[in-house]
This record gives structure tokens, sequence and C-alpha cells, in this order.
């Protein structure tokens, strides 16, 4: 299949397209000129770059309709994490996905498959279904929101089937360095003190191989129409993936639980239902012990080619 994408230069953006090009698709890939480009690897030589952005339709269209893609995904998104996430580029974003999912019908695609996030639900108590309601409490959701539905509803009209999957806590190799685990193992080696909250909030982690895999039968799947969560079934306490992660990286330090106030939004349970990918025939592949360590593995790897000579 001829798969075009957006976000390949990303954490999970990256996980996607190597997957897919290892499963014999035909991977075309939107990348601006200056994007870091060492996510992809090996897997690079192996897709077509295409150098331009969204915002410059007119120089897409000519490129998309020459590759002819079956199968459009769309990973790329502004203002991710922290301040950003009330930001207003994120009503770019809207505008962004809406108009890739026309070029996407105006270039043939039969497909579109969109990243969207647990930020559309808001705060529940207990693991999230698709149908719930969902109440976004941030600009990021509730532009995931509106990007998804107005996708949606344009690919229905055209009869392109649509999928949105929102992806929940990720992690792995590559990651960026202000998320959780990355922070964790990179203070931890550098024996600085952990300071954090108590801990007490439920949150599943999933491996971004795993949540490719997801991605990818979305895109191949007859039966991928709607709204998909993709996390992990499981979400143990946070203290406990927490104190894993301290022991694969230093297990004598200590962890400074409960120096850190909660914040007033502060999500305590993050789980997913995973029911629908699992009807799929989804099932997440990597154990998070196994998970983890090949994070810290890659870290520590990492650490040490910087400092060769």
């Amino acid at each position: 299949m001829r798969v075009f994408a957006t976000g390949a230069s990303g954490f999970l953006g990256s996980y996607l397209v190597t997957d897919l090009v290892a499963h014999g698709h035909e991977v075309a890939v939107l990348l601006r000129p200056e994007s870091p480009r060492w996510r992809l690897g090996n897997a690079y030589d192996r897709l077509h770059a295409i150098f331009g952005d969204l915002e410059d339709l007119n120089q897409l269209r000519g490129a998309l309709g020459a590759f002819a893609p079956e199968a459009v995904v769309h990973m790329a998104w502004r203002g991710v994490a922290g301040a950003d996430r009330n930001s207003p580029v994120q009503a770019t974003n809207v505008a962004d996905t809406v108009r890739l999912a026309g070029l996407a019908v105006e270039a043939g695609a039969k497909i579109f498959v969109g990243a969207g996030s647990q930020a559309e639900y808001g705060r529940y108590d207990r693991a999230i279904r698709e149908d719930d309601t969902a109440r976004p409490v941030t600009l990021y959701g509730m532009a995931k929101l509106a990007a998804g539905s107005m996708a949606m509803r344009l690919c229905d009209e055209r009869r392109v089937r649509a999928a949105w999957l929102r992806i929940f806590s990720t992690y792995g190799p590559r990651d960026a360095d202000y998320w959780l685990i990355p922070s964790m193992i990179r203070n931890l080696r550098s024996r600085r003190h952990m300071a954090l909250t108590a801990c007490e909030q439920r949150w599943g982690f999933l491996h971004a191989r795993d949540a490719a895999a997801a991605f990818r039968l979305a895109i191949t799947h007859e039966a991928a129409r709607g709204i998909f969560n993709v996390g992990s079934p499981d979400a143990p306490p946070l203290r406990e993936t927490v104190t894993r992660l301290r022991d694969l990286v230093d297990p004598g330090a200590s962890l400074g639980f409960g120096e850190l106030a909660y914040r007033p939004d502060q999500v305590m349970v993050l789980a997913a239902d995973v029911s629908r990918m699992f009807a799929l025939g989804w099932r997440p592949e990597v154990p998070l012990d196994e998970g983890l360590r090949e994070t810290v593995n890659w870290h520590d790897a990492t650490k040490s080619s910087c400092k060769s000579p």
C-alpha cells in the first residue's frame, strides 16, 4: 500500500513509518527541510521525502498527487507540551488537519487516519471508553477533538474511510526529554534528587512500537472506522512504574515521593479501554519491564556515543 505520512520525524511518527516500511508498504513523508531526521535512522533511505509543510498546499498538492497515496496518516501537530497546550497555535492545527483531509481526498486516497489524544476526553476516574463524553480542559484537547470531528465528517461525505486514534501515554527510545520517563532516566543517571508527587495516579504506559502497530492496523484494516483508543490495557499505580524505572537506573537512589503538590488539574487516572482495538486483532507485545529496560539502555548508549571522540 502507498501511504503518505506527516510527522514522520517526530517520536511516534518515526516508529510508524519505520513499521510501515518493515511491513512492505511504500511510504512518502512530509518533511520540512530543517526537520531533524535522526529518529528515522536507516529507514530514511527507504522513504520518499516530500519537502514542504502544510501551510503551502499548492506545493504539496503536486507532490502528493504524483505519489498517489492510497492512505494518508496525519501525525504532525504543533504545541504538544507545557504551556503550548493552551496556546492559540492549537487553532492552526485544526485548519491543517482539515486541509490535509481535503487534500487526501483530492489526491485519490481512500483512507485517512489521524492521531488524536486522550486529552480530548478530559478527566475521568476510570478507564475511558470511546463513547464517553468528550470534555477537554485544554486548547490542545479541544483542538484535537475539533480536528478529528471535522476531518472524519469531511471524509465521510467523500466516502473515504477515516479513523481517529486517541493516544494515551506512550514511551520508548527516542522520546522527547521533557516527558516523565526520559527526564527521570536523565536525572537519575546524573544523580540528581527526584522530587515527585505522591505518585498515587494510575497511569498506563504503552511502548511506541505497539502504538505504531495500532496505527498500521487502522490503516490496513477495512473495519477501522471512527474513534479508537490506543493505550496500555493496564494502568498500575504510577509509584510502581517510577520505582521500576529507578531500580533499572540506580537502585540505591532515593525518590522524593510527596515533595511536589498535585496540580489543580492533575489527572489521577489515565487509563484506556482498548476493547475496540482488541476487536481489530491488536494486542500490545512489549511488557513494561522490557520496554523500560530497552529505553534505559538506549539512553545509556546515546550518552556513551556522545562522549566518544
